[in-house]
């Protein structure tokens, strides 16, 4: 009789790979998680059956990339249809599959590595509703506060690349250029800053005619460090959870000095 290592070399071994972690045989899959870490589930023998489970990577995942204590009614249904659609059990947090020993092992791996793999893709689903949400709701802002504004306002840059911005506002003597930061994971996270980066060094000739760089962070996802240090260097920074202060950065001209590039 072949051992499980054995069996998945046998079946599935191109792409699926064996190794023996404590108490358990880890088997690492061809699938990433959205910022790139591979998915790993794990196979152990208990009871006269073998659990296969992720050790609960996966909801730990999603977890880590929102403040947030708690995931929305919605996301929630969503995680729940495709646990039901692959035949998934959630215990404890973990992802798990209860195969008996006629069963097949190889069909049982790839179904919850798959699983795991679409529960962790729910959160780009949420990340671009949530973005294109939050533009919304800061042009509702805008309205409300009476601020006119444009929005995907387009200038030229040093380089000679047109540079678009989410929003440009003005009010009195002060024109204030504004663009949204919000994210699907980490990796996506360093991205988006490193292009408004570019934008607003691009753009930099614009503060000389008293022009307020913004960059707006959606602060209900958990940022870096550096990504909020990169952009003070060349702009205001303001949270969207933190309103008034972004307000009172549209109403003042008093716009500090900013390193030039």
């Amino acid at each position: 009789m072949l051992t499980p290592c054995q069996e998945i070399a046998r079946t599935i071994g191109e792409l699926f790979t064996c190794s023996t972690v404590n108490d358990y045989i880890r088997i690492r899959t061809p699938l990433l998680y959205p910022d790139g870490d591979v998915i790993d589930i794990y196979l152990k023998e208990k009871e006269g059956q073998y659990i296969l489970t992720d050790l609960g990577e996966t909801l730990r995942w999603l977890r880590m990339q929102t403040i947030s204590e708690k995931r929305s009614e919605k996301q929630e249904t969503l995680i729940q249809d495709t646990l039901l659609t692959h035949g998934v059990e959630r215990y404890k947090g973990m992802l798990i599959i209860r195969i008996q020993e006629n069963e097949n092992l190889a069909s049982a791996v790839t179904t919850l590595s798959q699983a795991a793999f679409r529960v962790s893709d729910i959160w780009f689903t949420f990340r671009t509703r949530a973005f294109e949400s939050i533009i919304e709701e800061v042009a509702e802002f805008l309205i409300e506060k009476q601020i006119p504004f444009e929005q995907n306002k387009k200038f030229e840059g040093r380089s000679g690349r047109s540079r678009k911005v989410d929003f440009c506002t003005k009010y009195r003597q002060q024109t204030s250029l504004i663009d949204v930061l919000s994210t699907a994971s980490v990796t996506t996270g360093n991205s988006r800053a490193d292009n408004v980066f570019t934008v607003w060094s691009d753009l930099s000739y614009l503060q000389e005619r008293k022009y307020k760089f913004i960059s707006l962070f959606d602060d209900t996802i958990i940022w870096k460090l550096e990504n909020i240090t990169l952009l003070e260097q060349v702009s205001n920074v303001a949270y969207w959870s933190r309103k008034a202060e972004f307000q009172e950065m549209l109403l003042t001209n008093n716009t500090p000095s900013l390193p030039q590039t």
